[in-house]
């Protein structure tokens, strides 16, 4: 079906793009997966208007987006509380469906906790699926929107849906609802080069905490604190070789980069992952915060990621 008009962009803010979940398959030819940050957020979003798992929606960062909706649906926001509101003031709860009235404003004026908001839409935001994915490669500037960030003036349609109204008020398990807050205590699982470092080094590593560095991006999160250092005798980096969200580099200087969505190969020595369960936990993680690891088993990766997805389930059995 023809999209239609939904949102006009009044201000982008620091950082809105339209995501989904990712473009996976294509790191052979050096293609980064990007995708939302939080996936656990926008899968929930999706699910509180009507819409599929992987449906586009709008992620911003921090603060400043500013919409004018230009027709009758019905939108959810998740991920970071950006203090959404409308009509002037009146707040937009969290994590439950709305409808929108054609004219009103939908903003966002910095947080109560989080760095990334999920704005779906019924109807998903319609845009190009490149390479099997609707997601903004800012680097390479394709997907999502032109390729870009979002500017003042640009419109955002979306695929034409029966009946919106139907997922009215629409709500999350509040007990489900993650807790953007720091500290972090982020669960990782060592490998693949964890042999790289020494014993001393693998246990400053899980001990200490370190801080959120202001040059974070999509990119990856760089922390400040205590040298991880190599081995003596290992050069400063490794062949480049292929790499996933959330693995921890290692580079020359000995401080920890937890790479995030926009980055498909690197050169320096990966001492550990974070777990599956904990990915989504890395798009809320903001500059001047506070992080630490904790090492756990394959199996216990495994079983976290198993009630992350029943989570998941039992939400959609509730809405049937």
């Amino acid at each position: 079906m023809a999209g239609v008009d939904a949102f006009e962009v009044l201000s982008p803010g620091i950082m809105s793009t339209v995501q989904d979940l990712g473009r996976f398959g294509c790191a052979r030819y050096g293609v980064a997966v990007s995708g939302a940050l939080d996936g656990f957020a926008m899968r929930v979003g999706n699910l509180l208007v009507g819409n599929d798992e992987n449906a586009a929606v709008v992620e911003t960062t921090l603060m400043g987006l500013r919409i004018r909706v230009l027709r009758d649906t019905r939108v959810a926001v998740t991920g970071g509380n950006l203090r959404p509101h409308r009509r002037g003031s009146e707040p937009v709860p969290m994590w439950r469906s709305h409808l929108v009235r054609d004219g009103e404003i939908l903003q966002f004026s910095g947080p109560a906790n989080g760095l990334r908001a999920y704005l779906a839409v019924s109807g998903g935001i319609q845009v190009a699926t490149v390479m099997g994915s609707r997601s903004t490669n800012l680097s390479s500037g394709f997907g999502g929107f032109h390729g870009r960030a979002l500017r003042k003036g640009d419109i955002l349609s979306v695929n034409a849906v029966q009946e919106p109204f139907r997922f009215e008020d629409r709500a999350f398990f509040p007990e489900a609802v993650p807790a953007y807050t720091s500290p972090w205590r982020l669960r990782i699982v060592w490998g693949p080069q964890d042999g790289h470092f020494a014993e001393e080094s693998r246990k400053t590593f899980v001990t200490a905490s370190f801080m959120v560095s202001p040059d974070s991006d999509r990119t990856g999160i760089r922390l400040k604190g205590p040298v991880v250092h190599r081995s003596a005798g290992l050069d400063e980096s490794i062949i480049s070789e292929g790499i996933v969200s959330g693995v921890i580099q290692v580079p020359g200087d000995g401080q920890p980069i937890i790479i995030l969505g926009e980055t498909a190969s690197g050169g320096y020595r990966k001492i550990a992952a974070v777990i599956s369960a904990d990915l989504p936990l890395l798009g809320q993680i903001t500059p001047g915060d506070e992080v630490s690891f904790k090492a756990v088993s394959m199996e216990a990766a495994v079983e976290a990621l198993r009630e992350t997805e029943d989570i998941i389930a039992a939400f959609k059995r509730s809405l049937r």
